[in-house]
């Protein structure tokens, strides 16, 4: 089995190095969202994503799927690295006092998680090997994921099996107009297929929408970019779909994409503006981190 490093390196909310433990698919992160420690499913090794976020901070992307998953392996990593990570020694060396807790188990890392074929399987495995710690009973599962592969049917059962355990879908939505996600995400998908699966994934999971905020050029976010996010998530309210609330964030960490150098971060007002403009527009629940 391949061991954790035992020793590594001080975990910071400014670095989500996914070599941190040493392994291929399994490392521990601390995130501003989460308020602890998550450990982290990466289902990417091959850093290949089928979308291009102006902001990703994983060096090397390319486009592409998940490669095959070693499913093996990717219990053994998570078995040993959840042995170590629920001991107080663990959390004394590598986590910061007021991080030392472990909030959930994320399927996350270099890519979109979905795209690996047989994610329903790979669920059931992480809830089987998670079920053997105590300590893990209540943590939570999330699916970080852009969404678009939420129609499949496979991904619709894992969702399920997470739903069956404490788990939650972070939907990422970062713009409401075709040209947002042009420019921000590096894809053409009409609005209707962002809300059917989002719908989708609400209707088999708990589900927040995720959002990444940011200056381009110097400029903040124009107003049509705002109204047309507030009007999408006035529509999904209205039209009863389950959003549990919204996670607003700005960039903690730089880009490593070719645009780096034209994005920076907004200000603690703005995201606090924006925030309020939410919650008054949509009467759901933000959790913001400028």
């Amino acid at each position: 089995m391949d061991k954790p490093n035992s020793k590594g390196r001080r975990l910071t909310t400014e670095d989500h190095s996914r070599d941190s433990a040493q392994l291929l698919y399994v490392y521990p992160v601390v995130s501003r969202r989460a308020r602890g420690v998550s450990v982290g499913v990466n289902l990417n090794p091959n850093s290949a994503c089928n979308w291009a976020c102006v902001y990703c901070q994983v060096p090397g992307l390319v486009r592409g799927a998940a490669p095959a998953i070693d499913a093996g392996r990717l219990e053994s990593e998570l078995r040993g690295f959840l042995a170590q990570v629920t001991t107080a020694e663990w959390m004394e060396a590598h986590a910061p006092p007021e991080s030392r807790r472990v909030n959930d188990i994320a399927f996350s890392g270099n890519g979109e998680p979905t795209t690996a074929k047989n994610f329903d399987e790979i669920v059931r495995s992480v809830l089987s090997v998670r079920g053997e710690y105590p300590a893990m009973l209540d943590t939570k599962t999330v699916l970080i994921t852009n969404g678009s592969q939420v129609h499949q049917p496979h991904v619709v059962r894992g969702l399920e099996q997470m739903a069956a355990a404490n788990g939650e879908v972070w939907f990422k939505i970062d713009s409401a107009t075709r040209e947002g996600r042009r420019a921000i995400n590096g894809i053409d998908s009409p609005l209707e297929r962002v809300t059917q699966n989002l719908r989708a994934s609400a209707a088999a999971c708990r589900t927040l929408v995720q959002t990444c905020a940011f200056m381009r050029d110097g400029a903040v976010p124009s107003e049509v970019e705002v109204n047309a996010y507030l009007q999408l998530l006035k529509t999904e309210v209205h039209h009863g779909t389950p959003i549990a609330g919204v996670l607003l964030y700005g960039l903690a960490r730089p880009s490593l994409q070719p645009e780096a150098d034209r994005l920076s971060r907004l200000d603690k007002d703005w995201i606090s503006d924006f925030k309020e403009r939410i919650e008054a527009a949509t009467g759901l629940p933000v959790d913001a981190h400028a």
